[in-house]
C-alpha cells in the first residue's frame, strides 16, 4: 500500500525531531575521588567537573564526591560497575589487588622523570589501550589519565644518588614501590601517612615516601627532615578519569570527543598548578637557610630505574595482563631512550 507524500513528509519530520532529541540528549553523572574535600588535587577536579559543564554547553553535567562518599576508595570500580557511581577519579593502583597490571601501570616506580612522558606513553605508546584493555572486562571505559606530578622525596640525610639509599630506613607504602627500594639497598617499612611526621622526627626512619614538595612542606616535613630529593627520583602515580562503559558507549561521538579532550586539558591544568606550587615551596624551603634540596643527575635517575624494572619483571610474571603492560612499557621506554 502506498503512502501519501503527506504522509511520508510527515514521517519525516518526525523521524528528525526525534533525531535532534535524542542528539540533545542532557546526561548527569556521579563520580568519586580519591581524594578528601579540600585537598588541592580534589579542589581541581572539582574545576575540572564544571568545565565539562561549559565544554558541553550543559549537556553533561559531574557530580564529583569526595572520598568515601558513596563506598571506600577501593571500592569505586565495583560501584561503578554495579550502577552505584557512574565514575571515577582515582590512583589506579588501588585496584592491583584484582590484577597486578592495575598496579603497574599505575606506578612503575622508577619509570617517569617528568609528568609529560607519562602522557605521552597514555597517548602515543598504546598506554591508553592497555588501560582499556584492562578495565573495559569489569565495565569502565578509560576517559583519560592525569597525576598530581613527581613526588618530591624526604630525608634527614642528604642523599646524592643511589648509593646513598644503602641501609636507609625509609617509609613506603607496600607493594612495588617497597620492593624497589629494597632491591636498592634501603630498609622499607610500612607506615600510614599520619605517622611519618613523628617517626621522623623520632628518629625512627630517616626518610619517606610521601607526597610532592609543597605537600610536605605544609605539613612541616622538612623541618624534621631537611634534606628532600626535588624533583623526585621514584613515584608518579596515574590517577585514572573512568567511566561506566554501558553510559560511555550511550553517549554520542561528539560528547565522548568532549569528554576526552576536558581530561586531556584538566591534566596539563593540574600538574601546571601543583608544580606552581611546588615551585614557591622550594624557593620558601630554601631561603630558610635550614633545608637543602637535592636534585638528582640523571645518571642517578637512571641507575634508579633500572634497578626498578628488575622488579616490574617479577610483577611481570603475576599475570598475562601485567605481562602486557611490561611489555608495551619497555618497548616504550626503549624506543624513547628512557632506559637501556
Amino acid at each position: 500500500m502506498f503512502k501519501s507524500l503527506g504522509t511520508i513528509a510527515l514521517a519525516a519530520l518526525a523521524g528528525a525531531a526525534l533525531a535532534t532529541t535524542a542528539l540533545a540528549q542532557d546526561f548527569s553523572f556521579k563520580f568519586q575521588s580519591s581524594d578528601p574535600a579540600g585537598n588541592p588535587n580534589f579542589v581541581l577536579q572539582q574545576g575540572w567537573a564544571a568545565g565539562v559543564s561549559e565544554k558541553t554547553g550543559g549537556r553533561v553535567s559531574i557530580e564529583l564526591l569526595p572520598v568515601e562518599s558513596i563506598v571506600a576508595h577501593n571500592e569505586t570500580q565495583d560501584a561503578i560497575a554495579a550502577g552505584i557511581l557512574d565514575g571515577h577519579v582515582t590512583d589506579t593502583s588501588y585496584f592491583a589487588g584484582k590484577d597486578p597490571a592495575f598496579g603497574l601501570i599505575a606506578n612503575p616506580v622508577g619509570a617517569w622523570s617528568a609528568p609529560q612522558e607519562m602522557f605521552d606513553f597514555m597517548s602515543k605508546g598504546g598506554g591508553k589501550e592497555l588501560m582499556n584493555e584492562l578495565l573495559e572486562p569489569y565495565g569502565l571505559h578509560f576517559i583519560g589519565a592525569t597525576t598530581p606530578g613527581l613526588e618530591a622525596f624526604v630525608s634527614k640525610k642528604k642523599l646524592d644518588g643511589v648509593a646513598d639509599l644503602q641501609g636507609l630506613k625509609l617509609r613506603a607504602p607496600e607493594g612495588l614501590v617497597q620492593q624497589v627500594f629494597a632491591a636498592a639497598g634501603a630498609a622499607p617499612v610500612n607506615l600510614p601517612g599520619s605517622e611519618v611526621f613523628t617517626s621522623l622526627d623520632k628518629g625512627v626512619i630517616d626518610a619517606a615516601d610521601y607526597s610532592v614538595f609543597s605537600t610536605n612542606h605544609a605539613q612541616g616535613m622538612h623541618d624534621v627532615a631537611p634534606n628532600p630529593v626535588y624533583p623526585g627520583f621514584h613515584s608518579m602515580p596515574l590517577v585514572e578519569i573512568s567511566i561506566n562503559k554501558g553510559k560511555w558507549d550511550a553517549l554520542p561521538d561528539d560528547l565522548k570527543a568532549a569528554l576526552e579532550e576536558s581530561v586531556a586539558e584538566f591534566a596539563q591544568t593540574q600538574v601546571a598548578a601543583l608544580a606552581a606550587n611546588d615551585l614557591k615551596a622550594v624557593e620558601e624551603a630554601k631561603a630558610s637557610g635550614k633545608v637543602t634540596v637535592t636534585d638528582w643527575p640523571a645518571e642517578e635517575r637512571a641507575k634508579f630505574r633500572t634497578i626498578a624494572t628488575g622488579e616490574w619483571a617479577k610483577v611481570a610474571e603475576r599475570s598475562d595482563n601485567a605481562r602486557k603492560v611490561y611489555d608495551t612499557l619497555t618497548g616504550y621506554l626503549k624506543e624513547n631512550g628512557l632506559m637501556q
